[in-house]
């Protein structure tokens, strides 16, 4: 089996190590994009250094990445207002057909002899505890990086990475909430090898902590830590969720039992159109409801936070209503938009019920007889209702049994209330423009845009 191990891995390092055309062409148009910048730099009234930072910097991009990011870094002493002015001056000198796109501040994305390019203004900090902008931390991630990785443990990284993307776990944004690449990269520095890596975390028992430079200062909650070798107050795999963790366990355990390239390789399944939709609903005999609605207009990394925000406000009312949740999960198309004729700019919230329909009436209990003031409150409450039952005494409880207010989920999802539920600011605010609700076969409807989640949902993998 090492043998086999040691043949897949060198098939795959193979597949993604660029050639030297490839690295050539990348390096020419970093080259350009730097030339470029450090004219328009001149022409301003302050300094400014550039700088290549990335993967690309560090060597560690895979065959067929075309992205290139160079960073401009600027005295501290500049005011934001002033850091976005010149950044975004120099951007669009560089990137004139470029457009901008906001982080924790504006930046120029483009393109240049066919690669992806950011050019993003930062801080030039001393040390990456004085940032002032979240983006300050990349060129002292660059540097540590640099002084550490030789071409044969690039190599490792590139196969990591590789790995990492077959499996859907490489990616640090919100929506994915896996690997980014420094974090990729510390960890196969931390362990010498790809393997080392997949071997260690096939038995890793969470939470993990590595602190590569011993420094570090604050405790963390999460099931993977990783202490910024460069700033002893963050860890680097803050925003990798536990999901992903153990998915990176399992497919360990599975390449080292049973190596193969196709581990390597990211795939999903095929998607569902609205019959298999329905044969599913069918099949599981649950009852599944859906709130369609128009995607707000923010990016991913605002808007995923805000939908499982909403998505676990609305499943907790659902399951206190008794409701009784199966399963659910939160859906979006893409920034750029989704495929239907129709919400084309869609996202929804799907819970899957056990429960889908309730008695007429509800058990409310109240307090203790004995505690008095509390007690006769709730009673004088209820005791001339008349669609109330009770207050009787059971045990030592006042209690009632009056009528539910939605006896549906279905109901409650088409009320007002549904709007009471702890939602993301965004999400209430596209909810209060109009929604549609979806139950049992209905959601079929939601193949249309995303056939492929749904796929993933009701035929679920590792």
């Amino acid at each position: 089996m090492s043998e086999e191990f040691d043949a897949v891995v060198s098939r795959v390092r193979e597949r993604v190590t660029p050639d030297d055309g490839e690295r050539e062409r990348l390096q020419g148009a970093a080259a350009t994009v730097m030339e470029r910048a450090r004219e328009a730099v001149a022409d301003l009234p302050v300094e400014a250094e550039v700088l290549q930072v990335g993967s690309t910097a560090r060597g560690t991009w895979t065959a067929g990445d075309r992205d290139v990011d160079v960073f401009v870094a600027f005295s501290p002493d500049l005011e934001r207002s002033e850091l976005e002015e010149y950044g975004l001056s120099v951007g669009h000198a560089v990137l004139p057909d470029g457009h901008e796109e906001y982080a924790e501040h504006p930046y120029v994305v483009g393109e240049v002899d066919g690669y992806a390019v950011d050019l993003v203004p930062c801080y030039a900090v001393e040390s990456a505890r004085a940032i002032q902008s979240a983006v300050d931390r990349t060129p002292f991630h660059t540097r540590y990086l640099a002084d550490r990785l030789d071409d044969g443990l690039a190599g490792e990284v590139r196969v990591t990475k590789q790995f990492l993307k077959g499996i859907g776990v490489y990616g640090s944004d919100l929506r994915t909430r896996g690997f980014s690449g420094y974090l990729t990269e510390l960890l196969t520095v931390e362990y010498g090898s790809f393997r080392a890596l997949v071997e260690a975390a096939a038995d890793w028992q969470p939470p993990v902590t590595f602190d590569p430079e011993d420094h570090g200062t604050t405790e963390f909650d999460d099931p993977l830590v990783v202490v910024d070798p460069t700033d002893p107050d963050r860890n680097v795999a803050a925003v990798c969720s536990a999901e992903n963790v153990a998915r990176l366990q399992h497919y360990a355990r599975e390449l080292l039992s049973e190596p193969r390239t196709t581990l390597f390789e990211p795939s999903e399944p095929a998607a569902h159109d609205g019959e298999r939709v329905a044969a599913a609903v069918q099949r599981r005999d649950t009852t599944p409801v859906a709130v369609r609605f128009d995607r707000p207009d923010i990016v991913d990394d605002q808007l995923w936070p805000q939908l499982r925000k909403s998505l676990t406000g609305l499943t907790e009312e659902l399951d206190r209503r008794g409701f009784d949740v199966f399963r659910s999960t939160a859906l979006a198309t893409d920034e750029e938009g989704g495929e239907g004729e129709t919400w084309t700019d869609g996202a929804a919230l799907l819970v899957e019920l056990s429960v889908f329909e309730r008695p007429a009436v509800e058990r409310h209990e109240g307090p203790p007889v004995h505690v008095r003031e509390h007690a006769s409150g709730f009673y004088d409450a209820y005791a001339d209702d008349p669609d109330v039952t009770g207050p009787f005494i059971e045990g030592d409880r006042y209690v009632v049994e009056r009528p539910r207010e939605f006896r549906t989920a279905g109901a409650f999802l088409d009320s007002d209330a549904l709007l009471d539920v702890r939602l993301g600011p965004h999400i209430s605010s596209a909810l209060e423009d109009g929604y549609e609700v979806l139950v049992g076969e209905d959601i079929a409807a939601l193949a249309d845009g995303f056939g492929v989640e749904l796929a993933t949902y009701f035929e679920p993998k590792p």
